[in-house]
Formats: structure tokens, C-alpha cells, sequence
């Protein structure tokens, strides 16, 4: 899954996607170096005056080997035009869905692999999440983790833990390394050797620690865990790369204390607590006060995966 050679200072290539590779050009900001530490944020106060996440396309409409542009319709200066487009990675019985966006403009020629909650890879607010991403410049794949079958809202609560138990860890890790290992060749196709990163919403945050456990530095360089779900502290001591916790203090599911502990067996580790803030409050924000919080998070992650990515040691 790994791979080596020197990274090139910048990009000459021409934007655009094809059937065999992509061809990206580079664009970096400078942000704050990696520091080990802990932050808390505290209530926010601030009513906004517009809505982080919008809704930017009709994501129930299937697209199959075409590239659909979607326009930005914020005031957001960083964003330029994106183009998702949905696709089939692998071939046979390996063979899984995925969507992949794009940045048009000031493609800085690093991926990133997004892993979603238990409402699968369709779901509104993961594509959003994964949009805004891409505005910033990013390749983000999200692959369909549930193979068409993902926990949806409609079905009763009795039944999740029968549903959970169905999605199998050693599938769900293989599937996560296709998707890496499909990222790795386009690139490697388009002449960048860069590593990806990885970012992961509640069930897909606790694969993230897996993942990076697993991987130990040899494809991704990154990592973000948003709220991670069943992570495990063990699996934590066997990562080699940076890795960001961002959770609300008032979650039962993702309890701050573990995560310190997690944290502690990370060398370079980052764990940013917002306060008064629940499950899901970064990608399903549910107030104008979460809605803040949600862009402060954004920022934090962004920063975090451009000193891991763009700035490689």
C-alpha cells in the first residue's frame, strides 16, 4: 500500500479527470505547525447568519460515469468549482461504490479519504461535508462502507445492533484499503507521490484509529476523527502519523476521558473538545450555535490536514 519517492515543490499540470488518472496543480496556505496538546472550546454565543452546511445539489440523483459541476453558492471565497461524480472502484466481487469530488480551481494534488457514519456514503450531510472539503482544494473519495445496505433513519432503534452486527470489520478495512489503494495508482498514474489523508465521522472516526493502526504510516499521513465511535486504545499505540480528535463534551458516544486516554498513545495527537456539544454536531449541526462551532472545526481540521499533507517531513 505504501510508496516512496520526493515530492515535488509545485504543479504545472492541468485540472482535469479522466478515465485512467487525474492531473492536478497546487495551491498551499500556511497554517500552524502539529503541537500535542489539548484545546476546549468554549459555549458558543453566536447566532450566524447563514448556515454552514447548504445544500448544494441534489445528492439522491445517481451519477454514473459522468461529472456533474456544482456550483458554489456561498459567499466563501475559498471555494471554487467542484465536480463529484459517482463511480465504481475494483472489479468483481471487490468491486464498491463511491463518490468523488473534485476541486476545478487550485487543485493542490492530495487526497483524502472520508469515511461516513452509519448513514453511508449518499447521505446529504457527509456529501456536503465532503464538498467543502474539495473547495479547499482536495481529491475526497467516500466510499460506501455498508455495500447499499447503511443504517437509515426509518428503520427502529430495537433494530441497529442487529444491523450493526452484520457490517463485518475485516470487509469494511478491506474495502477502506481499495479505495486508498485505487487513490495511490491515479495519482501515482498522475506522476504525485504524496501520501492521503483520512477523516471519519462517528462510526468512520473509530475506523479511522484502525485504519492508521493497521497502515502504520505507509499510505495515509493524516488523520481526523470526528466524534469516533468504538475506537479502540491498543490500536491507537500502533499509529505513526498525526492524528486530530475533534468531539463535543456532552457526548455519550464518543466520552472526552477516552479519549485521553487514546491520546496518550499517540506520539503526535491533537484533541479539540467544544463544549456543551453532543453527537454529530460538526456534520449534522442542529443550531445556529452549532453551526458555529462547526466552522471553527472545519477550520481546525482543514489546518491539520495541510500540515500533514502539503508540508511532509
Amino acid at each position: 500500500m505504501g510508496w516512496s519517492g520526493s515530492i515535488p515543490l509545485s504543479w504545472a499540470l492541468p485540472t482535469t479527470l479522466c478515465s485512467s488518472n487525474f492531473l492536478f496543480k497546487q495551491s498551499c496556505l500556511p497554517v500552524p505547525a502539529f503541537a500535542s496538546h489539548e484545546l476546549h472550546f468554549p459555549r458558543s454565543s453566536i447566532n450566524c447568519s447563514r448556515s454552514f452546511w447548504l445544500s448544494r445539489t441534489n445528492k439522491n440523483s445517481r451519477i454514473c460515469a459522468s461529472q456533474v459541476k456544482v456550483e458554489d453558492t456561498t459567499e466563501d471565497e475559498t471555494c471554487e468549482l467542484v465536480n463529484g461524480v459517482e463511480l465504481s472502484i475494483g472489479e468483481g466481487d471487490d468491486a464498491i461504490n463511491a463518490y468523488l469530488c473534485t476541486a476545478v480551481k487550485n487543485n493542490n494534488g492530495t487526497g483524502i479519504l472520508l469515511l461516513s457514519d452509519v448513514f453511508g456514503f449518499e447521505d446529504s450531510a457527509t456529501r456536503d461535508f465532503a464538498y467543502l472539503v474539495a473547495c479547499n482544494g482536495y481529491n475526497v473519495l467516500v466510499p460506501d462502507l455498508f455495500r447499499g445496505d447503511p443504517w437509515t433513519k426509518e428503520r427502529p432503534k430495537a433494530l441497529f445492533e442487529e444491523w450493526r452486527a452484520r457490517q463485518n470489520p475485516e470487509h469494511i478495512a478491506k474495502d477502506i484499503f481499495i479505495s486508498a489503494d485505487w487513490m495511490v495508482n491515479e495519482f501515482v498514474a498522475a506522476g504525485i507521490t504524496k501520501k492521503l489523508g483520512i477523516i471519519g465521522f462517528c462510526f468512520g472516526g473509530g475506523q479511522v484509529i484502525d485504519i492508521l493502526a493497521h497502515d502504520q504510516g505507509g499510505c495515509f499521513g493524516v488523520g481526523v476523527s470526528f466524534y469516533g465511535t468504538g475506537i479502540s486504545t491498543s490500536a491507537a499505540a500502533n499509529i505513526r502519523v498525526p492524528v486530530l480528535f475533534i468531539a463535543g463534551d456532552n457526548d455519550p458516544l464518543c466520552p472526552v476521558n477516552n479519549l485521553k486516554d487514546i491520546g496518550k498513545e499517540i506520539e503526535h495527537q491533537k484533541i479539540v473538545v467544544f463544549q456543551g456539544r453532543g453527537h454529530g454536531f460538526v456534520h449534522r449541526p442542529e443550531s445556529p450555535e452549532e453551526d458555529e462551532d462547526a466552522e471553527k472545526a472545519f477550520v481546525i481540521m482543514r489546518n491539520w490536514v495541510h500540515d500533514g499533507l502539503a508540508i511532509e517531513t
